[in-house]
């Protein structure tokens, strides 16, 4: 069961104020949840309306369907919902290939970077103070268990790149033929945000301009989802490593 005052607690997770105050978000769904148990982070409370857990990491607490339809941020809940703890960001590793967002705010655009990263073998994950949080619920969902196994970062963009002494690459309309261009295994790859792209103070920052060249022929189409265009740069990146 249930009660009134963690149905109270669960629906104050649904918002960045809380989570970052009580240092706690949700998770729902078997796979994603089985991710986290798997995982290093730290369970709180798990709600199942199926016992299908591994006990190993505590008791799940059995509730209805109906308490679920209560606590869930889905509009067809899938079975169980977690609360997990947050942990502490690690330090970002340098000679490493990194990736870093401008104000990227959508939840599903972000959680598909993450699963890149994690596919793409990506371990550090640095983003802007303006970009959505990694933990809001939609974006959980949409990483499938990957924030599991990407390090993200909240930090000053600028002062972080500015610090650091890898070569960084910006993803714009014009630049270099990513194709072209000769790339290496260590650096950093910043995406902007959706609508506006890459801030101007942080393209002053930014070493080499690549763009992803456009082949249809009516060249109407006013640029690629940061999502997309983060999978097709990571994989010429990786490819590129492969080949050296």
């Amino acid at each position: 069961m249930v009660t009134k005052q963690e149905i109270k607690l669960i629906k104050s997770l649904n918002q960045k104020k809380y989570r970052q105050q009580l240092g706690l978000f949700t998770v729902e769904g078997i796979k994603g949840i089985e991710e986290f148990l798997k995982s290093d982070f730290k369970l709180h409370r798990l709600y199942t309306t199926k016992q299908i857990f591994d006990n190993s990491k505590g008791d799940a607490v059995g509730i209805s369907e109906n308490e679920l339809k209560k606590i869930t941020a889905l509009k067809n809940p899938n079975t169980a919902l977690a609360i997990f703890e947050i942990p502490k960001s690690e330090d970002v590793k340098d000679n490493t290939l990194i990736v870093a967002l401008d104000d990227v705010r959508d939840p599903g655009n972000l959680g598909t970077i993450i699963r890149l990263c994690d596919w793409y073998g990506v371990k550090d994950l640095v983003c802007s103070l303006n970009t959505v949080d990694c933990y809001n619920s939609k974006v959980v969902q949409a990483t499938m268990g990957s924030l599991t196994r990407v390090n993200i970062t909240y930090t000053n963009l600028e002062e972080f790149l500015s610090k650091h002494k890898s070569p960084i690459f910006g993803t714009y309309m014009n630049g270099e033929n990513i194709y072209n261009s000769k790339l290496p295994s260590e650096g950093i790859i910043v995406l902007g945000n959706e609508a506006n792209g890459i801030s101007e103070k942080i393209s002053s920052i930014i070493d080499r301009k690549i763009t992803i060249p456009q082949f249809g022929k009516s060249k109407e189409t006013e640029s690629l989802n940061v999502a997309n265009a983060a999978a097709i740069v990571l994989s010429e990146f990786r490819r590129r490593t492969i080949e050296m």
